[in-house]
Order: structure tokens, then C-alpha cells, then sequence
């Protein structure tokens, strides 16, 4: 078993590297330089090759191949940063080794518990290492696991040379978190032709499509008259916001939506009479309905304008990312390499639509088609996140998998 790959882990969640989402800076947060300068003096010592790292905080290695013939230079990719959601700083963990398969009390003082009854998949684990928090803050399993992961493969093929391997090349990158993961990516001087982002959640987990998204931004310009005497005069801003909400279908809410179901996400309305702003993120996974729904949107806004008046309501509307399934399908072996080096390691694939995006996605729309592989943590952006060390150790073994496969062929 690989097992360097836990006190990696938490060698790497002992440094604060929380993004900020109010900074116009990339990295948003210095702090990310910490983990950042770490990466760079591990993969330097560890020997590999064209170890950089740039004023953006991107780290980027290589692994040079050690067999004569031509194959493709694979890329593994994970995000250093964590989430603004919630603290990563002083973590605490626990470790439960043997887990019995029960509740686990995080931390008794303020009632904080990881029940079974909650999360049912607690279950998959009896028996197994668990790593929690002491429910204060983020454990950073996202992204630090597969961090981790990918510096124990590495590791491992260095010392093990009768491994035989292509060229491979290692991505750490900031901000994932704020959706700024891949604003500077240098896709040309990473030099990989496919890549892996080692950023899913549970074991088996396998992801290559994942939603459209666009920004919906509007602005409601009303007009205050004094409520005594505003019959025929007031336009209530706050009210034509409702307005605007209810137009909108409601079982196309995140609430009542699954799989491949897209969504209207009301995510910000703040307002007076006089002034409204309100904020919607527009996700689907199929092009055309995603298309549909920004047309049903802006004509719900155009309905509101002739009601109350030529330009009371202003839209916004701003793509986000797109599905990556459209620049993978072309290159399906990606995908079909992750589900065989999965399955000869032991571990069931489980294909599932990304609902939200990736960095991948982005990268596979700048020439680098990149699927996503589990990292093995569950209940991520929150004080109930965990990791599962065996999980984790599968991760590296399916890494050195598909390195592997990508030699023999």
C-alpha cells in the first residue's frame, strides 16, 4: 500500500491556503504561496524535471518517460487553495482507525456529530481509516487528497524505475475554489496531451461532462413615491424582483432538481423600492436546453419592461464554462483508460455528472481534454468533511494504473 500518501496529506493541511473571492489578485490569497513553495521544493527533491513555479502560484513538474517509444504525455492536475466557506486554518483532526461503522461525535462541547442516519455512506467505510475535523473547521481533504495522491505516485515511479512510463507532467493550481483555477494556466508550456484533475469526491468516482453554467445579473431600477400617493406612480422594485422570480419555473429550482436536470439558481437579492439587485446562476447539462434557458430568462425580462416601463429592468447575462463532454467524447480513451485502471485496482467506476464544474472543464476547452477522479473525501466545503485513508491509497494506485496502461499500448 502507498501509504506516504496520509502524512502527505497532512503535512499539506497543516498550511492555511484559503481563496478569497472579494480579491482581484491571482493568487487571490498570498497564503497559497506557502503550500505552493513547499510543492515545488518536494518535486525538486524527489528529482523531477522543469520544477517552476510562476508569480501566479502554478506549479508545474515533469516526470520524464523512461521507455524509448512514443507515448502521450499524460497530465495529473489538483488545486491547492480551499474554500472560502469555511476556515482552513488550525485544523484538527482525528483519526479513526478501525472505524466501527457508528456515529462519530466531531467535537462534544458544541454537539457537532457525523451521523450515519445523514450520511448513509459512512457505512461503505466500517473497518476502515477515517480522518475528520474537530467540526471548527474544513479538513482541506479538497484538494490536499489529491495533492497527496499524485506526489506519493510520484514518488513511487521514481523510485521504482522498472516501471515503465511516458512523459508525465504535474499541475498544482490556485483558486479552483473561486473558479479562477485555470484563469493562467499555461496549457502550451504544461505540455500534456490528456490530463486527470484527482479532484472528485467518493472512491470510484469518474467524471466527464458536467453542467453549461452562465451568470444572471439584473438590475431593477423602480421608483419610490411616498405610499399615501403612489396609486398609478410607484414601481416597487422589490416587488418586480418577485415578480421576475416567479415568472421562472419552479421545479427547475436546484431544490427539485438531480442528474442531469439543470437549474435557475436564485443566489442574491438585495433591494429597496426605489433600487433592485438580483443575481441567478443558470446551469444545465444539455446545450440546447442550457441556451433555452437564458432565451426564457431574457424574455421574462422583456415581459416585465413592457409591463412597467423600457428599461426598469436591466440583464446581464455571462457564460461561465461549458460542458467538457463535447472536447472528451472525441478522445474517449481518457475516460476508458480511468474505468480499466479502476477496475484492475480494485475499485467499481462510478460515472456521474459533474452538477457544477471543474477546472477540467475549462482545460478541456483550451486543447486539454481532462476527466476528473476521485480524491477520496466526502461532505467537502463544510465542518463535516472527512477522507478516507484507503480511498486515498486506491487513488495513487489508479494513477500508477493508468500510467501504466498508457505504456503497454
Amino acid at each position: 500500500m502507498h501509504h506516504g500518501v496520509l502524512e502527505r496529506f497532512m503535512r499539506y493541511i497543516a498550511i492555511d491556503t484559503q481563496s478569497d473571492e472579494s480579491s482581484e489578485t491571482s493568487p487571490s490569497s498570498a497564503k497559497q504561496f506557502d503550500l505552493a513553495k513547499l510543492l515545488k521544493k518536494e518535486l525538486e527533491e524527489m528529482g523531477l524535471k522543469k520544477v517552476s513555479l510562476d508569480e501566479y502560484g502554478y506549479v508545474m513538474a515533469e516526470l520524464p518517460a523512461n521507455i524509448d517509444r512514443k507515448v502521450p504525455a499524460i497530465g495529473f492536475i489538483a488545486h491547492m487553495d480551499t474554500s472560502p466557506d469555511m476556515s482552513g486554518a488550525n485544523i484538527k483532526t482525528q483519526t479513526l482507525k478501525n472505524y466501527d461503522g457508528g456515529d462519530i461525535t466531531l467535537n462534544k462541547g458544541l454537539g457537532i456529530t457525523l451521523s450515519v442516519k445523514e450520511f448513509p455512506e459512512l457505512k461503505m467505510y466500517k473497518g476502515q481509516t477515517l480522518i475528520t475535523t474537530d467540526g471548527t473547521t474544513l479538513l482541506g481533504a479538497d484538494d490536499k487528497a489529491g495533492i497527496a495522491e499524485i506526489m506519493t505516485a510520484m514518488e513511487y515511479l521514481v523510485k521504482h524505475p522498472e516501471i515503465k512510463h511516458g512523459p508525465i507532467k504535474i499541475g498544482f493550481t490556485p483558486d479552483e475554489e473561486v473558479g479562477r483555477g485555470v484563469d493562467h494556466f499555461d496549457v502550451k508550456k504544461f505540455g500534456a496531451e490528456l490530463a486527470y484533475t484527482m479532484d472528485g469526491g467518493m472512491i470510484g468516482e469518474l467524471e466527464y461532462e458536467n453542467f453549461n453554467a452562465a451568470m444572471a445579473s439584473i438590475a431593477i431600477q423602480g421608483r419610490n413615491i411616498h405610499p399615501g400617493y403612489a396609486k398609478d406612480k410607484m414601481k416597487n422594485a422589490i416587488i418586480i424582483g418577485m415578480e421576475l422570480n416567479d415568472l421562472l419555473p419552479v421545479d427547475q429550482r436546484p431544490e427539485f432538481t438531480v442528474g442531469y436536470e439543470g437549474f435557475y439558481h436564485i443566489m442574491k437579492f438585495e433591494g429597496t423600492v426605489e433600487k433592485a439587485t438580483v443575481k441567478y446562476i443558470i446551469r444545465d447539462h444539455d446545450r440546447a436546453k442550457f441556451e433555452a434557458k437564458k432565451v426564457f430568462i431574457t424574455r421574462a425580462v422583456e415581459f416585465l419592461n413592457q409591463k412597467y416601463g423600457a428599461g426598469v429592468v436591466n440583464l446581464e447575462l455571462k457564460d461561465q464554462y461549458f460542458n467538457m463532454r463535447e472536447k472528451v467524447e472525441p478522445v474517449f480513451h481518457v475516460v476508458e483508460t480511468a474505468k480499466k485502471a479502476m477496475e484492475l485496482c480494485g475499485v467499481e467506476p462510478h460515472v456521474v455528472p459533474i452538477r457544477g464544474g471543474t477546472d477540467g472543464s475549462r482545460l478541456s476547452y483550451m486543447g486539454l481534454p481532462c476527466p476528473n477522479i476521485f480524491a477520496g473525501g466526502h461532505n467537502f466545503h463544510g465542518k463535516l468533511e472527512y477522507v478516507v485513508v484507503e480511498s486515498m491509497e486506491k487513488a495513487v494506485a489508479v494513477i500508477l494504473k493508468i500510467v501504466e496502461l498508457y505504456a503497454a499500448k
